[in-house]
């Protein structure tokens, strides 16, 4: 028989995901087989001729079940599925249908399923099938994941907790992510306090970590819609400051910090010939991850061949400088297929941080 947790949450960003990463992982040291879905998917990709959510393409490519990647798919809200579902251009039931036959062709695959929610509890109402919905029509036990915090946290798990009360859907384990280390263990005991006698566990993930956050070159390629020049091998490597290549040349480089994406204007021949340069030192490589050239001015024709020679990634875009830092700086970085730095990282941490056997004995 297939053991199975639903993965919920209290709202976007609460990394969902990662967690579920990090469950596959762990699973699969005890589970022969482990497989995973996203019953409801709101952010859909092209998978091999198959229109599916995003976050079970990655999973599919990550841990090589691309055989199975429409299972993991059942339900996506491409775009007009909204419209056409409220005008009853779509059966009702359809979604229900086709997230219930999807599951029950996996468990009868795997041993122990990881089914991930998408976004807060009521995510997918609008075709019927939201998360606390999903996990009872499943029969899945809960698991829901929330930020860092206190007080934030409780309101939130509250509000969560009475759709999934609603629905019938067995909430049992509530799992905090994203703490404050020098504040982990108090938060930990104030919400072990808050939810006494609920019978739910409270328990931990991991602490605040930039790297998890920080976007790859890929990420930041990708949040563009523009192509990313230079040595492709490169592409996964995470851009943990961005920084404005706006002073001279040797202060520019003096103050680079590990794994900085520069911002340089297309006028700035000298910082950009310095840049490509220094791709070939190994210690300014390690601090110098990319570039991205910005402004309507052409990049001179030198500059261009050094620039080409060198291989340093680098993103052209016409917009200025000021306006592409103030983007990156509010882009909020999702994990994909090709993001291998940050997957082992996650399984690597998930393995001194997350208790999978308490977790296991839970459902």
């Amino acid at each position: 028989m297939c053991r199975k947790i639903f993965i919920g949450a209290t709202g976007q960003h609460c990394g969902k995901t990662t967690i579920s990463l990090s469950l596959m992982h762990l699973a699969r040291k005890k589970y022969a087989r482990v497989g995973f879905m996203k019953p409801i998917g709101p952010k859909w990709i092209e998978f091999n001729g198959l229109f599916v959510d995003k976050d079970a393409a990655m999973f599919s490519t990550v841990f090589g079940v691309e055989e199975d990647v429409a299972l993991m798919s059942p339900v996506t809200l491409t775009p007009g599925t909204t419209r056409r579902f409220l005008d009853g251009e779509m059966d009702s039931a359809s979604p229900r249908k086709a997230i219930i036959s999807a599951c029950a062709k996996l468990e009868s695959k795997y041993d122990f399923l990881i089914i991930e929610g998408a976004g807060h509890g009521g995510v997918g109402s609008v075709v019927g099938m939201n998360n606390a919905q999903i996990a009872a029509e499943l029969n899945a036990p809960v698991l829901l994941v929330t930020g860092g915090g206190i007080g934030n946290v409780i309101d939130a798990v509250e509000l969560n907790l009475a759709l999934y009360q609603r629905e019938k859907a067995d909430v049992r384990i509530i799992m905090a992510n994203k703490l404050v280390p020098e504040k982990r263990a108090n938060t930990l005991g104030y919400l072990v306090k808050a939810f006494a006698g609920s019978g739910i566990m409270v328990t931990s993930a991991f602490d605040y970590l930039p790297t998890l956050a920080d976007p790859t070159l890929l990420h930041v390629s990708e949040l563009l819609g523009l192509t990313l020049n230079g040595d492709s091998a490169e592409r996964s490597r995470l851009c943990h400051t961005i920084q404005l290549g706006a002073a001279s040349s040797q202060i520019v480089i003096d103050h680079l910090e590990a794994s900085t994406l520069l911002i340089v204007t297309s006028s700035r021949d000298e910082l950009l010939v310095t840049a490509s340069a220094l791709h070939h030192i190994p210690e300014y490589k390690a601090r110098l991850t990319g570039l991205i050239i910005a402004g309507h001015v052409p990049v001179s024709n030198i500059t261009q061949r050094i620039l080409d020679d060198s291989k340093i990634p680098y993103i052209r875009i016409k917009e200025t400088s000021s306006e592409i830092f103030y983007q990156l700086r509010e882009h909020v970085s999702k994990i994909g297929p090709e993001d291998r730095e940050k997957i082992e990282l996650i399984n690597s941490i998930a393995e001194s941080h997350i208790d999978f056997e308490a977790i296991d004995a839970m459902i």
